[in-house]
C-alpha cells in the first residue's frame, strides 16, 4: 500500500529520463485543483463529523430500533432490514447482517434490542474485513505500480494526486504519469497537481496513446529509482467499449515493460452513486483486474452504507476514502473506526437501555 512503504537509499536520479511538472496550467470547470498559495489546502475535522450524513441516515432509524428496552422480535429485524436499505448497505449485505442478527439473537438469547446493537457492530466488521488483499508487491528496487481507473466525474484524478501527496509524506520518491491523453485539461490538471505538490508528471500531447505514456512512465521510473509511479486513465464510462478497450491495452503494455505490473489498480468510486458503483466495478474489472476500492464524496452523501456492499458482493477491500477536499483528506480506510463512526454509542438509546 502506498501509505506504508518507505524511502529507499538510490543513487542520483536522471533527470533526462523523464518529464517534470510543466508549468502552472488552470483546472477545468468544475475540477478540484490545489489551493492559490504555496501549499495544498489541509483536512480538519475527525472521521465522526465528516460521516454525518451517513451516520443520520443510519443512527436515526437505528436509535428507534434499538432504544427505548424494545423486544427483540420480528418486527424489529424487519424494520432493520428496512433501515438497512435505505442507508444503501445493499439487499445482499443487509440481508447477511439481518440473518446473522437473528441467528446471535437466538444463540447469546438476546432479548433486548440494545444488546443487539454490539453485536450489528461485529457482522459490520466482519464483512467490511472479509475481503481479499489481491495487490502484489514490486521485486525489491522496483517501483510500485498503481493504475487508477473510474468514470467520468468520480474525483479520479485528484485522488491520484493525494495519493501522490501521501507516498511523498511518507518519505517515498513518487512520479505521475498523465495517461488521460483524452482530455488536454486532464494532462493539465495532473501537471499543475505535480507543480504544487513537487513531483515529477511524465505526459504528452492531447491525442496521444495512453499505453504509451504509461510505458515511458514505467521506464522513466525505473530509470529514476522512483519507489511509486501513480498512472492517472482517461476518465471512461464504463458502457464505452473503445475506451474500456483502451484501458485493456494500458494493462498488457504495462505487463511488457515489467509482468508483476501494475501491482495494484484501484478503482474510485463517488459514493454518491450508491448501488450503480457495483455496476462499474464489474464492467471495469473485464479489463483491468481490481485489486481495492477508493470511495470518494463521502462526506457529502448519506449513501456511505455503499462500502458494505462493495465489500459483500466482491471481496474488494476499501484501501482509502474521501471525507473532504484537503489533501489530507484521503484517509486510508481504519474498518472499525469507520464502523463506530457510523452506529450511534450506548449513550444514544437513552436511558431505559442503558
Amino acid at each position: 500500500m502506498l501509505f506504508g512503504r518507505k524511502k529507499k537509499d538510490r543513487k542520483q536520479p536522471d533527470d533526462t529520463a523523464a518529464q517534470d511538472a510543466a508549468g502552472a496550467a488552470s483546472a477545468p470547470a468544475g475540477q478540484q485543483q490545489p489551493d492559490a498559495g504555496d501549499k495544498p489546502k489541509k483536512s480538519s475535522g475527525g472521521l465522526f463529523a465528516r460521516l454525518a450524513k451517513t451516520r443520520e441516515a443510519l443512527t436515526s432509524g437505528v436509535v428507534g430500533l434499538f432504544g427505548g428496552g424494545r423486544k427483540v422480535d420480528d418486527a424489529l429485524f424487519d424494520a432493520l432490514e428496512d433501515e438497512l436499505l435505505m442507508a444503501d448497505v445493499g439487499v445482499d449485505a443487509t440481508t447477511h447482517l439481518v440473518d446473522a442478527l437473528r441467528t446471535g439473537a437466538r444463540k447469546e438469547k438476546i432479548e433486548d434490542a440494545a444488546g443487539l446493537l454490539e453485536l450489528l457492530r461485529k457482522e459490520m466488521i466482519a464483512i467490511l474485513n472479509d475481503t481479499t488483499n489481491r495487490m502484489t508487491e514490486p521485486s525489491p528496487g522496483q517501483p510500485r505500480v498503481t493504475l487508477m481507473v473510474g468514470v467520468n466525474g468520480v474525483g479520479k484524478t485528484t485522488t491520484t494526486a493525494k495519493l501522490a501527496a501521501a507516498a511523498k509524506s511518507n518519505g517515498q520518491q513518487v512520479m505521475l504519469a498523465a495517461a488521460d491523453t483524452f482530455r488536454a485539461a486532464a494532462i493539465e490538471q495532473l501537471q499543475e497537481w505535480g507543480q504544487r505538490l513537487d513531483i515529477p508528471v511524465v505526459a504528452q500531447s492531447h491525442g496521444s496513446d495512453a499505453a504509451a505514456v504509461a510505458f515511458d512512465a514505467l521506464s522513466a521510473a525505473k530509470a529514476r529509482s522512483m519507489d511509486a509511479l501513480i498512472i492517472d486513465t482517461a476518465g471512461r464510462q464504463h458502457t464505452h467499449d473503445d475506451l474500456m478497450e483502451q484501458l485493456g491495452k494500458i494493462d498488457r503494455v504495462l505487463k511488457r515493460n515489467d509482468p508483476d505490473t501494475p501491482h495494484e489498480t484501484l478503482i474510485t468510486l463517488d459514493a454518491g452513486n450508491g448501488q450503480n458503483v457495483l455496476v462499474q466495478i464489474e464492467q471495469f474489472s473485464t479489463q483491468a483486474p481490481i485489486t481495492g476500492v477508493v470511495v470518494s464524496k463521502l462526506d457529502g452523501t448519506a449513501k456511505g452504507g455503499v462500502v458494505f456492499a462493495i465489500a459483500r458482493k466482491f471481496g474488494l477491500p476499501i484501501r482509502y476514502i474521501g471525507v473532504g477536499e484537503g489533501v489530507d483528506d484521503l484517509r486510508p480506510f481504519d474498518v472499525e473506526a469507520f464502523v463506530d463512526a457510523l452506529l450511534p454509542g450506548a449513550d444514544e438509546l437513552g436511558d431505559d437501555s442503558a
